[in-house]
């Protein structure tokens, strides 16, 4: 079985998001299949088939949150410095192509969030920087083709 990392904090938000959808998201949406039933001829009832569709998307999402949970592997975010990256650490990138600074955290693919400098360790960057130190050249392809960074300093 495949482990799946996560910070102590990303757990506990995918935990949350699973409670959310159980206790909130699945019986508002049962009420809705209720409700959309009572106005009668379902087949033709746009209603009842929206609901039905969410119905079916909740229980995709609630057992994917399951799984996930079930693959969880917590592990501790060292705070100090590294001299290779590691899960965890702030990576400060000069991109070489837009002459760019870039500063990413490296987590689990369930954290990522590349706008905010949450990149996952299983993404094409995330992979080719796990491993490396500061003064490292890495290229990465990507669907926009190929791009090449610096490692600057791990943090």
């Amino acid at each position: 079985m495949e482990r799946i990392p996560f910070t102590k904090k990303g757990l506990e938000k995918v935990k949350e998001e699973l409670t959310r959808l159980e206790r909130v998201e699945r019986p508002d949406n049962i009420r809705a299949i209720e409700e959309a039933r009572a106005h009668g001829d379902i087949s033709e009832n746009a209603e009842y088939h929206a609901a039905k569709e969410r119905q079916s998307f909740l229980e995709g999402k609630i057992n994917e949150l399951r799984s996930v949970i079930g693959k969880a592997e917590v592990i501790e975010v060292d705070k100090g410095s590294s001299d290779r990256a590691v899960f965890g650490n702030i990576v400060l990138l000069y991109d070489l192509q837009t002459d760019q600074e870039v500063k990413y955290q490296l987590l689990g693919p369930y954290e990522s969030e590349p706008a905010e400098g949450i990149l996952s360790v299983a993404s094409p960057l995330g992979q080719a920087l796990i491993g490396g130190r500061a003064g490292d050249e890495i290229s990465v392809k990507t669907p926009g083709g190929i791009q090449e960074f610096e490692i600057l300093e791990i943090l």
